[in-house]
């Protein structure tokens, strides 16, 4: 089974919880408000954690300090994959945040391929937001996030 691993990056601002999420980027995801959280492919040589952090600031483009950085859960996003996720809060401008790209032939058919970053646009968002526009496989990180630091913070 393919494994990958993500972080949700949080704060908390007035009490309120804030969470990091991307938007997807080429010619599919085009005007489709539909935002991810980051993470990418398990490389088997390294722990899964590691992966997470990697995934995260290869996706972002930016270097981040994670403070309270621990497991949150785990999802079978499909009969072959499963994501691991992880929480940490962190500080991250999200206007310094650039993606990797991928080649892509577009149009389909066409023999052009073209470079697309992976990720187009980043941000924050109160937690009750993003779980309406997160995909919809990544929504139980985000309630389940919620959950651990309502207990945690008594918010």
């Amino acid at each position: 089974m393919k494994k990958s691993a993500g972080i949700v990056a949080y704060k908390i601002i007035d009490n309120q919880i804030y969470v990091f999420l991307a938007h997807m980027g080429g010619p599919y995801w085009e005007g489709v408000n539909t935002w991810s959280i980051l993470k990418g492919e398990h490389n088997k040589k390294e722990k899964i954690i590691d992966t997470a952090i990697r995934e995260f600031q290869e996706e972002c483009g930016v270097k981040v300090e994670f403070q309270n950085l621990s497991y949150l859960h785990s999802e079978k996003q499909s009969k072959n994959k499963l994501v691991v996720f992880f929480t940490g809060e962190a500080e991250i401008d999200s206007n310094n945040c650039f993606s990797n790209t991928f080649p892509l032939e577009w149009p389909k058919g066409s023999g052009n391929i073209q470079e697309f970053p992976e990720m187009d646009e980043y941000r924050w968002f109160p937690i009750e937001e993003a779980k309406k526009i997160i995909l919809r496989g990544q929504r139980k990180s985000l309630i389940k996030l919620k959950r651990v630091l309502e207990e945690k913070y008594e918010l």
